[in-house]
């Protein structure tokens, strides 16, 4: 029973796969965030080249 503890706690198997999760969950969750935070800014941009456009052909 010993031996078999040890085998499994020096076992790094899946480990990388369990990183990348986390590496790629942290990096949704920026995106996430990046975009509730800018996302009225970017929707101002927006509306603010349309209005130039719209002027352009007025």
């Amino acid at each position: 029973m010993k031996s078999a503890v040890q085998a499994f706690m020096v076992d790094e198997n899946g480990v990388t796969a369990i990183e990348y999760g986390l590496i790629a969950g942290l990096v949704g969750a920026a995106m996430v965030a990046a975009a509730i935070v800018l996302g009225d800014k970017l929707l101002a941009t927006y509306a603010y080249v349309k209005d130039q456009f719209k002027s352009l052909w007025a």
